[in-house]
């Protein structure tokens, strides 16, 4: 679910960075139904979220998770790390929050028709109400949670999910510092790898 650090994750290939955002939607063997650009993407997408669960860093923000909300713990850390990421933009990225933001949105609507139909919605309602900038608030975040708890087929205890953060921000922000350095080194690694680099 951190959109916008898969789309960060992407060094700035467009392929790469709609099939990053996309890959929640994208289900078995690639590249199915997709073009291989896109399907690389996703493909990445999957690598990094491999990547991200053994990471002693997230593995660590997964245990600061009361017990009531543990089992949601790598979906709340997801999206703790996307809120991190945004909130301290200008740290990262040399380019406006909101202007790159739009560039996301405009990369994927180029690509909308190759999409999925199941998550072309999705993405289009992404755009329209600026899910990846709303991430920088705290606010934006607890909606995103509340939205997700409403959907989700069972009860679940994501909404209202920020609290964990609240809890111990200094202790999130700890993790995703020591993780993402980490993370950018692996995807440098993957897209240099037989196969993977770019064409």
């Amino acid at each position: 679910m951190n959109f916008l650090a898969h789309a960060f994750l992407a060094d700035e290939a467009p392929a790469l960075m709609v099939g990053g955002v996309i890959g929640d939607w994208i289900k078995g063997p690639l590249p199915g139904a997709l073009p291989i650009d896109l399907s690389r993407g996703v493909a990445l997408h999957r690598a990094i979220d491999m990547f991200a669960e053994t990471h002693p860093a997230f593995q660590s923000s997964r245990t600061r998770m009361s017990p009531g909300r543990r089992r949601y713990a790598g979906v709340l850390v997801d999206i703790f790390y996307d809120h991190l990421l945004a909130r301290d933009w200008a740290a990262r990225h040399d380019v406006a929050l909101d202007t790159y933001c739009a560039k996301v949105y405009g990369a994927i609507a180029v690509r909308l028709d190759e999409l999925p139909e199941s998550a072309r919605p999705a993405m289009t309602l992404m755009a329209r109400e600026d899910w990846l900038l709303s991430y920088s608030e705290l606010a934006g975040i607890a909606d995103v949670l509340e939205r997700m708890s409403r959907r989700a087929r069972q009860p679940n205890p994501l909404a209202g999910g920020e609290q964990e953060f609240l809890a111990d921000p200094a202790g999130f922000a700890d993790d995703f510092r020591a993780w993402l350095p980490d993370a950018q080194h692996f995807v440098r690694q993957w897209l240099a790898s037989a196969g993977n680099a770019r064409s």
